[in-house]
Protein backbone atom coordinates (compact mmCIF):
# COMPACT_ATOMS: atom_id res chain seq x y z
CA UNK A 1 0.00 0.00 0.00
CA UNK A 2 1.33 3.39 -0.97
CA UNK A 3 2.26 5.75 1.89
CA UNK A 4 3.92 9.12 2.39
CA UNK A 5 7.37 7.55 2.72
CA UNK A 6 7.34 6.37 -0.88
CA UNK A 7 7.57 10.01 -1.87
CA UNK A 8 10.52 10.77 -4.07
CA UNK A 9 12.69 13.86 -4.46
CA UNK A 10 14.24 13.56 -7.93
CA UNK A 11 15.47 17.16 -7.81
CA UNK A 12 17.71 16.58 -4.76
CA UNK A 13 21.31 15.45 -5.41
CA UNK A 14 20.47 14.93 -9.08
CA UNK A 15 23.40 13.35 -10.89
CA UNK A 16 25.44 13.26 -7.68
CA UNK A 17 26.90 10.47 -5.57
CA UNK A 18 25.98 9.69 -1.96
CA UNK A 19 28.10 7.31 0.10
CA UNK A 20 26.43 5.57 3.05
CA UNK A 21 28.43 4.31 6.04
CA UNK A 22 26.49 1.77 8.07
CA UNK A 23 26.37 1.18 11.79
CA UNK A 24 27.61 -1.56 14.11
CA UNK A 25 26.68 -5.14 13.09
CA UNK A 26 25.06 -3.91 9.88
CA UNK A 27 26.05 -4.02 6.21
CA UNK A 28 25.70 -2.37 2.82
CA UNK A 29 22.32 -4.17 2.62
CA UNK A 30 20.99 -1.87 5.33
CA UNK A 31 17.45 -0.66 4.89
CA UNK A 32 18.82 2.89 4.98
CA UNK A 33 20.58 2.29 1.65
CA UNK A 34 17.27 1.27 0.09
CA UNK A 35 15.59 4.26 1.73
CA UNK A 36 18.09 6.73 0.25
CA UNK A 37 17.86 5.17 -3.19
CA UNK A 38 14.05 5.21 -3.08
CA UNK A 39 13.62 8.81 -1.93
CA UNK A 40 16.51 10.26 -3.94
CA UNK A 41 16.18 8.37 -7.24
CA UNK A 42 18.34 10.80 -9.23
CA UNK A 43 21.40 10.20 -7.04
CA UNK A 44 23.87 7.32 -7.18
CA UNK A 45 24.17 5.62 -3.78
CA UNK A 46 27.27 3.60 -2.91
CA UNK A 47 27.91 1.51 0.19
CA UNK A 48 30.11 -1.39 1.23
CA UNK A 49 30.42 -3.76 4.17
CA UNK A 50 32.77 -2.35 6.79
CA UNK A 51 35.31 -4.80 8.26
CA UNK A 52 34.73 -5.66 11.90
CA UNK A 53 38.30 -4.66 12.75
CA UNK A 54 38.06 -0.86 13.24
CA UNK A 55 41.51 -0.04 11.85
CA UNK A 56 40.74 -2.04 8.73
CA UNK A 57 37.31 -0.41 8.59
CA UNK A 58 38.68 3.12 8.67
CA UNK A 59 41.36 2.31 6.11
CA UNK A 60 38.77 0.76 3.78
CA UNK A 61 36.48 3.80 4.05
CA UNK A 62 39.32 6.26 3.40
CA UNK A 63 40.27 4.28 0.32
CA UNK A 64 36.63 4.20 -0.76
CA UNK A 65 36.13 7.97 -0.57
CA UNK A 66 39.30 8.54 -2.58
CA UNK A 67 38.02 6.15 -5.22
CA UNK A 68 34.35 7.22 -5.27
CA UNK A 69 34.74 10.96 -4.57
CA UNK A 70 31.19 11.23 -3.19
CA UNK A 71 29.31 14.53 -3.12
CA UNK A 72 27.86 13.60 0.27
CA UNK A 73 28.61 11.01 2.95
CA UNK A 74 25.89 9.90 5.39
CA UNK A 75 26.94 7.84 8.40
CA UNK A 76 24.69 6.41 11.11
CA UNK A 77 25.69 5.33 14.62
CA UNK A 78 29.15 3.71 14.39
CA UNK A 79 29.17 4.83 10.76
CA UNK A 80 28.82 8.38 12.02
CA UNK A 81 32.02 7.96 14.03
CA UNK A 82 33.85 6.80 10.91
CA UNK A 83 32.23 9.48 8.74
CA UNK A 84 33.46 12.26 11.02
CA UNK A 85 37.01 11.21 10.14
CA UNK A 86 36.51 11.32 6.36
CA UNK A 87 37.69 14.90 6.03
CA UNK A 88 37.18 17.11 3.03
CA UNK A 89 33.67 15.97 2.10
CA UNK A 90 30.15 17.12 2.97
CA UNK A 91 28.97 14.78 5.74
CA UNK A 92 25.86 14.09 7.78
CA UNK A 93 26.30 12.16 11.02
CA UNK A 94 23.04 10.67 12.34
CA UNK A 95 23.18 9.63 16.00
CA UNK A 96 26.96 9.21 15.68
CA UNK A 97 28.53 6.78 18.15
CA UNK A 98 31.56 9.00 18.55
CA UNK A 99 32.53 7.00 21.64
CA UNK A 100 31.75 3.60 20.18
CA UNK A 101 34.06 1.73 22.57
CA UNK A 102 32.26 3.23 25.57
CA UNK A 103 28.91 2.33 24.02
CA UNK A 104 30.03 -1.27 23.43
CA UNK A 105 31.05 -1.62 27.05
CA UNK A 106 27.94 0.03 28.47
CA UNK A 107 25.47 -1.98 26.37
CA UNK A 108 26.95 -5.48 26.53
CA UNK A 109 28.28 -5.67 22.99
CA UNK A 110 31.26 -7.86 24.00
CA UNK A 111 30.93 -11.49 22.94
CA UNK A 112 29.15 -13.17 20.05
CA UNK A 113 27.20 -10.81 17.80
CA UNK A 114 24.90 -11.43 14.84
CA UNK A 115 24.86 -9.19 11.80
CA UNK A 116 21.52 -7.46 11.40
CA UNK A 117 21.74 -7.49 7.60
CA UNK A 118 23.28 -9.91 5.07
CA UNK A 119 26.98 -9.45 4.34
CA UNK A 120 28.46 -10.10 0.91
CA UNK A 121 30.92 -12.63 2.38
CA UNK A 122 28.04 -14.61 3.85
CA UNK A 123 29.30 -14.31 7.43
CA UNK A 124 26.42 -14.11 9.90
CA UNK A 125 28.18 -13.92 13.27
CA UNK A 126 31.31 -12.37 14.76
CA UNK A 127 33.01 -12.09 18.12
CA UNK A 128 33.77 -8.83 19.91
CA UNK A 129 36.67 -9.27 22.32
CA UNK A 130 38.00 -6.90 24.94
CA UNK A 131 41.08 -6.44 22.73
CA UNK A 132 38.80 -5.37 19.86
CA UNK A 133 37.03 -2.87 22.13
CA UNK A 134 40.48 -1.41 22.86
CA UNK A 135 41.05 -1.07 19.10
CA UNK A 136 37.73 0.72 18.71
CA UNK A 137 38.81 3.02 21.52
CA UNK A 138 42.01 3.83 19.61
CA UNK A 139 40.01 4.64 16.46
CA UNK A 140 37.42 6.78 18.26
CA UNK A 141 40.23 8.85 19.73
CA UNK A 142 41.07 9.97 16.19
CA UNK A 143 37.78 11.90 15.99
CA UNK A 144 37.99 15.70 15.82
CA UNK A 145 41.49 15.66 14.33
CA UNK A 146 40.38 18.41 11.94
CA UNK A 147 37.62 20.78 13.01
CA UNK A 148 39.04 23.75 11.15
CA UNK A 149 36.90 26.58 9.83
CA UNK A 150 36.95 24.89 6.42
CA UNK A 151 35.42 21.75 7.92
CA UNK A 152 32.72 23.50 9.95
CA UNK A 153 30.34 24.01 7.01
CA UNK A 154 30.83 20.45 5.79
CA UNK A 155 29.80 18.49 8.89
CA UNK A 156 26.23 18.18 10.23
CA UNK A 157 25.24 16.19 13.32
CA UNK A 158 21.65 15.01 13.84
CA UNK A 159 20.68 13.64 17.25
CA UNK A 160 17.50 11.84 18.30
CA UNK A 161 15.97 13.29 21.45
CA UNK A 162 14.81 9.80 22.52
CA UNK A 163 17.99 7.89 21.65
CA UNK A 164 18.57 5.32 24.46
CA UNK A 165 21.92 4.15 23.13
CA UNK A 166 24.16 7.07 22.11
CA UNK A 167 24.40 10.49 23.76
CA UNK A 168 27.08 12.44 21.92
CA UNK A 169 25.31 15.74 21.23
CA UNK A 170 27.36 17.64 23.87
CA UNK A 171 30.63 16.18 22.57
CA UNK A 172 29.82 16.94 18.93
CA UNK A 173 28.66 20.48 19.68
CA UNK A 174 31.97 21.21 21.41
CA UNK A 175 33.68 20.78 18.04
CA UNK A 176 31.11 21.59 15.35
CA UNK A 177 28.52 24.29 14.79
CA UNK A 178 25.78 22.27 13.08
CA UNK A 179 24.44 20.14 15.95
CA UNK A 180 20.69 19.57 15.63
CA UNK A 181 18.12 17.65 17.65
CA UNK A 182 15.34 15.72 15.93
CA UNK A 183 12.39 13.72 17.23
CA UNK A 184 13.28 10.04 17.24
CA UNK A 185 15.25 7.18 18.68
CA UNK A 186 18.57 5.66 17.64
CA UNK A 187 17.78 3.69 14.52
CA UNK A 188 17.04 5.39 11.23
CA UNK A 189 13.49 5.04 9.96
CA UNK A 190 11.40 6.57 7.18
CA UNK A 191 10.07 9.41 9.33
CA UNK A 192 13.54 10.46 10.51
CA UNK A 193 14.96 10.36 7.01
CA UNK A 194 12.05 12.22 5.43
CA UNK A 195 11.58 14.97 8.00
CA UNK A 196 15.06 15.36 9.51
CA UNK A 197 17.71 14.17 7.04
CA UNK A 198 16.15 15.21 3.72
CA UNK A 199 15.98 18.93 4.72
CA UNK A 200 19.72 18.92 5.52
CA UNK A 201 20.53 17.12 2.28
CA UNK A 202 18.57 19.80 0.40
CA UNK A 203 20.51 22.59 2.15
CA UNK A 204 23.79 20.90 1.22
CA UNK A 205 22.67 20.28 -2.36
CA UNK A 206 21.58 23.91 -2.78
CA UNK A 207 24.92 25.14 -1.44
CA UNK A 208 26.85 22.85 -3.76
CA UNK A 209 24.75 24.03 -6.72
CA UNK A 210 24.88 27.68 -5.60
CA UNK A 211 21.09 27.59 -5.93
CA UNK A 212 19.04 30.41 -4.44
CA UNK A 213 15.39 29.61 -3.75
CA UNK A 214 12.60 32.11 -3.32
CA UNK A 215 12.31 33.17 0.32
CA UNK A 216 9.12 32.74 2.33
CA UNK A 217 8.94 34.39 5.76
CA UNK A 218 6.33 32.86 8.07
CA UNK A 219 5.20 34.59 11.24
CA UNK A 220 5.31 32.21 14.17
CA UNK A 221 1.78 33.39 14.97
CA UNK A 222 0.65 31.93 11.66
CA UNK A 223 1.95 28.55 12.83
CA UNK A 224 0.56 28.51 16.36
CA UNK A 225 -2.72 29.56 17.92
CA UNK A 226 -3.24 31.85 20.91
CA UNK A 227 -3.01 28.86 23.27
CA UNK A 228 0.36 27.78 21.90
CA UNK A 229 -0.98 24.88 19.88
CA UNK A 230 -0.53 24.33 16.16
CA UNK A 231 -2.70 26.07 13.64
CA UNK A 232 -4.64 23.41 11.70
CA UNK A 233 -2.60 22.05 8.75
CA UNK A 234 0.30 24.42 9.54
CA UNK A 235 2.99 21.75 9.93
CA UNK A 236 1.84 19.88 6.82
CA UNK A 237 1.87 23.12 4.83
CA UNK A 238 5.34 24.01 6.17
CA UNK A 239 6.74 20.69 4.99
CA UNK A 240 5.18 21.10 1.56
CA UNK A 241 6.54 24.62 1.15
CA UNK A 242 9.96 23.43 2.25
CA UNK A 243 10.21 21.31 -0.89
CA UNK A 244 10.26 24.41 -3.09
CA UNK A 245 11.10 27.49 -1.03
CA UNK A 246 13.67 28.70 1.49
CA UNK A 247 11.62 29.15 4.66
CA UNK A 248 12.32 31.41 7.64
CA UNK A 249 10.21 31.73 10.79
CA UNK A 250 9.81 35.29 12.08
CA UNK A 251 9.16 35.89 15.78
CA UNK A 252 8.97 39.12 17.80
CA UNK A 253 12.10 40.04 19.72
CA UNK A 254 11.78 39.04 23.40
CA UNK A 255 12.15 42.58 24.73
CA UNK A 256 9.10 43.56 22.67
CA UNK A 257 6.68 40.69 23.21
CA UNK A 258 7.81 39.20 26.49
CA UNK A 259 8.28 35.85 24.74
CA UNK A 260 11.71 34.42 25.44
CA UNK A 261 13.93 33.29 22.60
CA UNK A 262 14.28 29.94 24.33
CA UNK A 263 10.49 29.50 24.46
CA UNK A 264 10.17 30.19 20.74
CA UNK A 265 13.05 27.87 19.87
CA UNK A 266 11.64 25.12 22.10
CA UNK A 267 8.21 25.37 20.47
CA UNK A 268 9.69 25.27 16.98
CA UNK A 269 11.91 22.32 17.92
CA UNK A 270 8.81 20.39 19.00
CA UNK A 271 6.65 21.33 16.02
CA UNK A 272 8.95 22.08 13.07
CA UNK A 273 12.10 20.27 14.27
CA UNK A 274 15.18 20.20 11.99
CA UNK A 275 13.93 22.65 9.28
CA UNK A 276 13.75 25.39 11.93
CA UNK A 277 17.49 25.11 12.63
CA UNK A 278 19.28 28.33 11.65
CA UNK A 279 16.03 29.59 10.07
CA UNK A 280 14.58 31.64 12.92
CA UNK A 281 14.61 35.45 12.74
CA UNK A 282 13.73 37.61 15.75
CA UNK A 283 12.46 40.92 14.38
CA UNK A 284 9.87 43.49 15.37
CA UNK A 285 9.75 45.06 11.92
CA UNK A 286 9.16 42.21 9.40
CA UNK A 287 8.62 44.75 6.63
CA UNK A 288 12.38 45.38 6.72
CA UNK A 289 13.11 41.79 5.75
CA UNK A 290 14.07 41.10 2.16
CA UNK A 291 12.15 38.18 0.69
CA UNK A 292 9.49 37.07 -1.76
CA UNK A 293 6.57 36.24 0.53
CA UNK A 294 5.46 37.02 4.08
CA UNK A 295 2.77 34.84 5.68
CA UNK A 296 1.19 36.35 8.78
CA UNK A 297 -2.14 36.38 10.62
CA UNK A 298 -4.66 38.89 9.30
CA UNK A 299 -4.96 40.34 12.81
CA UNK A 300 -1.48 41.81 12.42
CA UNK A 301 -1.41 45.24 10.80
CA UNK A 302 -0.55 44.76 7.13
CA UNK A 303 3.06 45.54 6.28
CA UNK A 304 2.38 47.40 3.05
CA UNK A 305 6.04 48.33 2.71
CA UNK A 306 7.16 44.69 2.59
CA UNK A 307 8.89 44.33 -0.77
CA UNK A 308 7.32 40.95 -1.53
CA UNK A 309 3.82 39.48 -1.37
CA UNK A 310 1.97 39.56 1.96
CA UNK A 311 -0.36 36.62 2.61
CA UNK A 312 -2.73 37.11 5.54
CA UNK A 313 -3.93 33.93 7.22
CA UNK A 314 -7.54 34.36 8.37
CA UNK A 315 -8.42 36.93 5.71
CA UNK A 316 -11.31 36.46 3.29
CA UNK A 317 -8.87 35.24 0.64
CA UNK A 318 -6.80 32.97 2.87
CA UNK A 319 -9.10 31.71 5.60
CA UNK A 320 -7.00 28.60 6.31
CA UNK A 321 -3.60 27.13 5.58
CA UNK A 322 -5.29 24.96 2.96
CA UNK A 323 -6.21 28.14 1.06
CA UNK A 324 -2.60 29.30 1.29
CA UNK A 325 -1.34 25.99 -0.06
CA UNK A 326 -3.80 26.15 -2.95
CA UNK A 327 -2.39 29.57 -3.80
CA UNK A 328 1.20 28.29 -3.76
CA UNK A 329 0.27 25.23 -5.81
CA UNK A 330 -1.03 27.56 -8.54
CA UNK A 331 2.27 29.45 -8.45
CA UNK A 332 4.11 26.16 -9.06
CA UNK A 333 7.30 27.51 -7.47
CA UNK A 334 7.23 30.88 -9.27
Amino acid sequence: MENQYQKQFPDIMEGKKIMYVHGFASSAKSGTVTRIRTMLPSATVVADDIPVDPHEGLAMLRSMVEREQPDLIIGTSMGGMYTEQLHGFDRILVNPALRIADTMGAHGMVGKQTFQNPRKDGVQEFIVTKAMVKEYHDVQEQCFADTSEAEQEHVWGLFGDEDPLVHTYPLFSEHYRHAIWFHGEHRMNDDIFLNSVIPVIRWIDDRQNKKERQVVFISIDALRDKNGGQQPSARKAFRQLLETYNLFIVAPSPNYSGDGCADVQSWLKDVISVPAYDHIIFANQPQLLLGDFLIQPSAINPHSSFMGTVIELGSDTFKTWDDIMEYFSRLNGH
